[in-house]
């Protein structure tokens, strides 16, 4: 009976021990040590009860803060008896110095002040240079978890950056506690210089470290004053949504001095006219409408310009470390296409990319074959859209355009022996052009794999390319310089071939070709690695240069990511 009830008592300790919750930190509370010397072991347990709290509790460890990586703080510290590292017998360490002064002028970096702890972590720093406060060992733990959650958070965002989602972020990655955040935090203590870790984290990128470089430049003389931000499009359908557009779409023209007189919102006459005015005065197209050209360039200031330098810093981060020594790089804002061979530039050359409707998609890829006089199958999306409804019309549509109809044999059959009016959404035939010059993919077609059915060719509209916006086709990126593109692809391709590889075509035949009209597939053995990116702003001289958002892609990314960054509050710091 006596070692039944033994048995009983333990196993009722244990059950307690393992039920046990932290208490939950009180903002008035207080842990007063009067020497200096007795500090780091009073914080050491402050720390270890703080940290419980904050792993059962997601984080939170006071109604208003939240630690953004409380499993690797509490790692850290627990790999280390819960021994401060930033603070000393009631001083602050240098280090610690040195990170206050980093998170103050993270601007610099494309960072956010107020993402990192700054405005509690500069409260504490003021409130501990109080004799008395500097003895409560409970500000100086609360000090301890924010400046090193602070420092995870920043060596995450240096190295991943911020535009993933939550699923595919590594605050969700355990396997990165041991691989990056314990190792980042060892290698700052161990060397003693933050410097040292936040420039080993940066992408190498010479066009990444030339517009961080620029931003100083770009703070200095940046326009500091906060207009009214237009959220575009709206719900015309909602009531309350299109009353609200219109009220923000008035404070912000009236904050470009074009004001009416009267209370209330203007009549649609009066809106017109304001509209009118900015558009005059903007030098954009006046028709006294409100679209996204004209809400593009009201939110066009300088404190969304600086997010969108912190936007173009983050897509580098989601570069590989390093890039192939040969690479073909489409920068579509730019409507630009680029060759690179070990950092020298082989070739540049103007493009057509998407329209807008149909924009052409991000593609990390490479060319796996030429195709000289290619044939053009349309694809479904734009029988769908804009084929059916002009063979609806006129079933002599295809004949006007030089194309043909194929049926599921391949056999070729005439469109206006079908009734084109009982198809709604899609045909069960296919829509060729045959090749050509006048053949929509011109004379030359190069093919990659992509899950979006997009290539890049010549063009039979090549007098697109002096535009200076080029943003024409259905999704697909023509090339101006298609021939030199071609002569450098099979060049390298006959370069890395091994003696026992069959011969291919030489880089000197691309015109032969051209001029028999041969249709001609050529397969790509060494194949080049092709990117298609999206960066719409980069520095040249120390100066910020700024690219049309043409897909509204950057705003997308401000909206999810870098909406509620306060920049006002830490702009006069970052000077």
């Amino acid at each position: 009976m006596r070692n039944r009830v033994l048995f009983l008592l333990m196993a009722f300790l244990l059950l307690l021990n393992s039920c046990k919750r932290h208490a939950r930190p009180e903002a008035t509370a207080r842990h007063i040590v009067e020497k200096a010397k007795d500090m780091p072991g009073a914080i050491a347990d402050d720390l270890e009860d703080l940290l419980g709290y904050a792993i059962e509790n997601n984080g939170r460890i006071s109604d208003s803060t939240s630690l953004d990586l409380p499993e690797a703080v509490n790692a850290f510290y627990e790999e280390n008896d819960f021994r401060p590292v930033w603070t000393d017998t009631m001083i602050w360490r240098p280090l610690a110095d040195s990170m206050m002064n980093y998170i103050s002028n993270c601007l610099h970096e494309g960072l956010f002040p107020g993402d990192y702890h700054y405005p509690e972590l500069d409260s504490l720093q003021r409130s501990l240079r109080d004799t008395l406060l500097r003895k409560d060992a409970l500000l100086w733990t609360r000090a301890e978890v924010l400046l090193t959650d602070a420092f995870m958070k920043v060596a995450r965002d240096l190295k991943q950056g911020r535009l993933q989602p939550d699923s595919s972020s590594w605050h969700h990655n355990p396997q990165k506690l041991e691989t990056f955040f314990l190792p980042m935090f060892r290698l700052l203590l161990d060397s003693g210089r933050l410097s040292l870790v936040t420039d080993s984290l940066h992408p190498k990128y010479a066009a990444y470290r030339e517009l961080k470089s620029a931003i100083g430049s770009f703070l200095e003389n940046m326009d500091r004053k906060e207009y009214t931000y237009l959220v575009f499009p709206f719900n015309r359908k909602d009531t309350a949504d299109s009353v609200r557009f219109v009220r923000n779409l008035v404070k912000r023209l009236r904050e470009e001095q074009i004001e009416f007189y009267g209370s209330g919102l203007p009549d649609s006459v009066t809106l017109s006219n304001m509209l009118l005015d900015y558009q005059k005065k903007n030098k954009l197209a006046a028709d006294g409408r409100f679209g996204a050209e004209v809400v593009s360039s009201l939110n066009n200031n300088d404190l969304e310009k600086l997010r969108r330098i912190a936007i173009t810093l983050d897509k580098y981060k989601q570069l590989p470390d390093t890039l192939p020594p040969r690479y073909i790089w489409v920068n579509l804002p730019e409507y630009k296409l680029y060759l690179r061979d070990h950092d020298s530039l082989i070739l540049e050359s103007r493009i057509i990319c998407g329209k807008p409707v149909t924009p052409t998609p991000l593609v990390t890829s490479s060319i796996y074959e030429l195709i000289a006089f290619p044939t053009w199958t349309v694809p479904e999306s734009i029988i769908k859209k804009e084929m059916l409804p002009a063979l609806k019309r006129n079933p002599h549509y295809l004949e006007k355009k030089g194309m043909y109809l194929l049926n599921k044999k391949g056999d070729k059959i005439r469109a206006d022996t079908i009734n084109w009016k009982k198809y709604k959404s899609g045909i069960p035939f296919r829509i060729q052009q045959g090749s050509g010059d006048d053949n929509a993919l011109g004379v030359f077609k190069f093919n990659f794999h992509n899950p979006y059915d997009v290539y890049m060719h010549d063009t039979d509209q090549r007098h697109l390319f002096r535009n200076s916006k080029r943003a024409f086709s259905h999704g697909c990126v023509r090339v101006q310089e298609w021939q030199r593109l071609a002569t450098e692809v099979l060049r390298y391709d006959s370069l890395l071939r091994r003696p026992a590889d069959p011969i291919g075509i030489l880089p000197d035949s691309v015109m032969t070709l051209i001029d028999k009209g041969l249709h001609i597939k050529i397969p790509i053995k060494n194949r080049i690695p092709l990117f298609f990116r999206y960066i719409s702003c980069s520095a040249s001289e120390g100066k910020v240069l700024f690219l049309e958002d043409i897909y509204g892609l950057d705003k997308d990314l401000r909206n999810s990511y870098f909406a509620s960054k306060a920049i006002l509050p830490y702009l006069k710091r970052a000077l």
